[in-house]
């Protein structure tokens, strides 16, 4: 057990660990980011889809003819 803790430790002091750590940070930034708009954008997306929806039919439509 002891030595798995020594060995934890040398990882993170390692740079090897360090640039792990650092892309754990990003990826937690990133996430927090998109879960955040996607919490403000949440009201706005029925709306945002049915008309992306209406648009695709439209083109669609429009390459039949």
């Amino acid at each position: 057990m002891k030595n798995k803790l020594n060995e934890m430790r040398a990882w993170l002091k390692s740079r090897r660990g360090q640039n792990t750590v650092e892309y754990l940070l990003m990826l937690t930034v990133v996430v927090a980011v998109v879960l955040a708009a996607g919490y403000a954008l949440k009201k706005y997306m029925p709306g945002l889809m049915s008309q992306i929806q209406t648009m695709i039919s439209g083109a669609a439509n429009d390459m039949g003819k």
